[in-house]
């Protein structure tokens, strides 16, 4: 029997709108009820996955920024962390601002942004439906090098780099791989997600890639909870759409590709489900 479902956010369980159904809500929380807990595991900071979390009644543990950290939801603390130290932060800056490419930095409470485009933009949308206390928090700097470099105590999970040109996308990429001790994630589709502007609705499309430091991976934070609550790979299933999810898909008792995923992820996986349009999280969990 499984014990845990391990299920991530954007082009999973959230729609191209950026919201959970309800119908899909109310199958989490019978899943959980019947005694297999499912928690979020997500590249998003802190705040943005907790108000989600207490939306589908996920109330012990989540994954953050790509396993970057886990938080218990009960002790409100953070009890696994791997932290991009502040020289590679800055170092990854230089990099995109001498190259004109656009990036953020996420904290584990927020996104820093120097403009509001790709990712960013879709979370802002995103915000606009929300009240002030379940959004995401985005904070605008104009200078981000000189901004992080005084910064004493932030702690940085991510960066995200971003463009819709490939030629410019590879270019940048090449030069990121040669920073020692960070991970690049091998991103090679676009990014694709709706917004809505009045009655119109539009599409933002990018290429991306996260960078994180060595070994951050959502499966080997899920391996630090394994050990916690005592449970093998066997009983958890494991639900995604991206390269971010390849490792949790390929080790978990059950791996499951989102209709729609990367070619790389449906290849690897031991179901595919429907889109995140058409409620595939909900029909994993029923079958299960």
């Amino acid at each position: 029997m499984y014990k845990l479902v391990v299920v991530d956010l954007d082009g999973t369980m959230l729609n191209s709108y950026g919201i959970v159904t309800e119908n899909t809500k109310n199958i989490i929380r019978q899943t959980i009820d019947r005694g297999i807990d499912v928690i979020i595991a997500s590249g998003r900071p802190i705040d943005s996955i907790k108000t989600i979390a207490k939306e589908i009644g996920s109330e012990n543990y989540f994954i953050a920024g790509n396993g970057a950290l886990i938080y218990d939801m009960k002790k409100n603390e953070i009890i696994y962390d791997r932290f991009l130290p502040k020289n590679k932060v800055l170092e990854i800056i230089k990099i995109c601002e001498e190259n004109s490419i656009s990036y953020n930095v996420y904290t584990d409470q927020t996104i820093l942004a120097t403009a509001l485009k790709y990712n960013v933009l879709y979370y802002q949308k995103e915000n606009l439906k929300k009240e002030e206390s379940k959004q995401t928090k985005i904070s605008m700097i104009q200078n981000m090098y000189e901004y992080v470099k005084n910064k004493k105590e932030e702690k940085y999970l991510k960066i995200t780099i971003c463009d819709d040109n490939q030629t410019v996308f590879q270019s940048i990429i090449r030069k990121l791989r040669k920073i020692q001790g960070i991970e690049v994630l091998d991103v090679s589709h676009m990014s694709r997600k709706t917004i809505k502007q009045g009655t119109e609705e539009i599409t933002i499309a990018y290429y991306y890639t996260e960078i994180t430091i060595q070994n951050v991976d959502k499966w080997n934070a899920i391996e630090f909870l394994m050990q916690k609550l005592n449970i093998s790979k066997e009983e958890i299933v494991a639900i995604g759409d991206n390269v971010n999810d390849k490792k949790m898909i390929q080790e978990a008792g059950l791996g499951v590709a989102m209709g729609g995923s990367t070619p790389e992820i449906t290849q690897i996986a031991d179901d595919v489900t429907t889109s995140n349009n058409e409620e595939g999280v909900a029909k994993v969990l029923q079958k299960i």
